[in-house]
């Protein structure tokens, strides 16, 4: 029931050496009978083999990646945490942080093999202070807390009522809420509201949550999912958090209805140290594709979400996030971490679609915060 982004399709090969090149050459002119061509790579595919053969076996310094597409108990999955804290001597360090994808879901529970513009960062004297926490951000203008997130109209769609839609549509703004705004979660509580919205019968999403946030590490971060900033190191200037985004709906399979979300969360942060006054804004965009089914159809709890697919992308942010946290960046006269790696990115665009924001992206850095 999962995809695959387009780049990365199954059975893409890995560019051909020359020595297969030759071989095939000469076992042609031989006339050996039929001779299978080797495939030729995509492009992708070369720029990548090039990219090794520059630069040795060592992968570019400050890229991280995480397992490869992996089966575990029927379904399909896969994770990658990306990037690198990044600051140099007298400059802002600032940091784009990328999840991509995490395709939950295979096969859902029941039935026989399942049923049927960049721009410059803003200037010192226009950044943001305690009393203006989103000065000089795109953000300061957008609408704050659960009330941003609008529900579009219900309508019956497929074998689905209105009634489910709307279900459907509700519990996807609750599960927002609750892993991004919830001011508890935020400060590194435990988003047991979140995690009561998600379906028991979908194999593994709870228990992974709960082991994410029990003993979080590098393949087990809740913030792939839950928006945490550790209370010893940060606390959120005020209580607004500007947001903004879409949500739609369409039908699923039969009996299911299909919810995604894109939304953007700006979290402006200081150190949870006396006296601390330098403001440092967080954003953290996430999608979201989730499922209501009807239990008479598929093994599926009443009222209760299935997760299809979650994309998150994290700025402004060091990118080794330890202990289940993330870690706001904040200007730096000290160097940290090497120069980042990956590309540049606004993080205030909302036209580029995520999957483009993320794909390849290793390490990058942002226009603004």
């Amino acid at each position: 029931m999962s995809t695959r982004p387009s780049s990365e399709q199954p059975g893409e090969q890995p560019s051909i050496s020359d020595e297969e090149l030759e071989a095939f050459l000469r076992e042609a002119a031989e006339g050996r009978g039929a001779v299978a061509a080797p495939k030729e790579p995509s492009a992708r595919a070369r720029m990548v083999a090039r990219r090794l053969r520059e630069q040795g076996d060592a992968a570019p310094p400050g890229w991280r990646t995480g397992p490869t597409w992996e089966e575990t108990q029927g379904r399909t999955r896969r994770r990658r945490r990306l990037g690198a804290a990044i600051g140099v001597l007298l400059t802002v360090g600032l940091a784009v942080v990328a999840i991509r994808p995490s395709l939950v879901l295979d096969h859902l529970p029941g039935g026989d093999d399942a049923p049927p513009s960049a721009s410059a960062a803003p200037l010192a004297g226009d950044g943001p202070t305690l009393d203006a926490p989103f000065r000089g951000s795109p953000a300061r203008s957008w609408a704050e807390g659960a009330d941003a997130i609008e529900l579009p109209a219900a309508e019956a769609v497929g074998d689905m009522s209105e009634k489910d839609v709307e279900l459907a549509l509700r519990r996807t703004k609750e599960f927002l809420v609750a892993t991004n705004l919830d001011p508890e979660v935020r400060r590194g509580g435990h988003p047991e509201k979140a995690l009561s919205l998600l379906d028991p019968e979908q194999p593994d999403m709870l228990p992974d949550a709960r082991r994410s946030l029990r003993s979080p590490d590098r393949e087990h971060d809740p913030v792939n999912l839950f928006t945490r900033f550790d209370p010893d190191e940060v606390r959120p200037v005020g209580d607004v958090v500007k947001v903004r985004g879409t949500m739609t709906y369409e039908a699923g399979k039969p009996g299911q209805v299909r919810v995604r979300a894109d939304y953007t969360f700006v979290y402006p942060m200081v150190k949870a140290e006396p006296g601390a006054d330098r403001v440092s804004r967080t954003i953290v965009r996430r999608e979201l594709t989730l499922l209501l089914s009807d239990p008479s159809r598929w093994t599926a709890t009443p009222g209760k979400l299935q997760v299809e697919r979650y994309d998150a992308a994290f700025f402004n942010v060091a990118c080794e996030n330890e202990g289940g946290f993330l870690h706001p960046s904040f200007p730096t006269t000290a160097p940290t971490a090497g120069p980042p790696t990956g590309e540049t990115h606004d993080p205030y665009d909302r036209d580029t679609a995520l999957g483009e924001v993320l794909e390849g992206q290793e390490c990058g850095t942002v226009t603004r915060s």
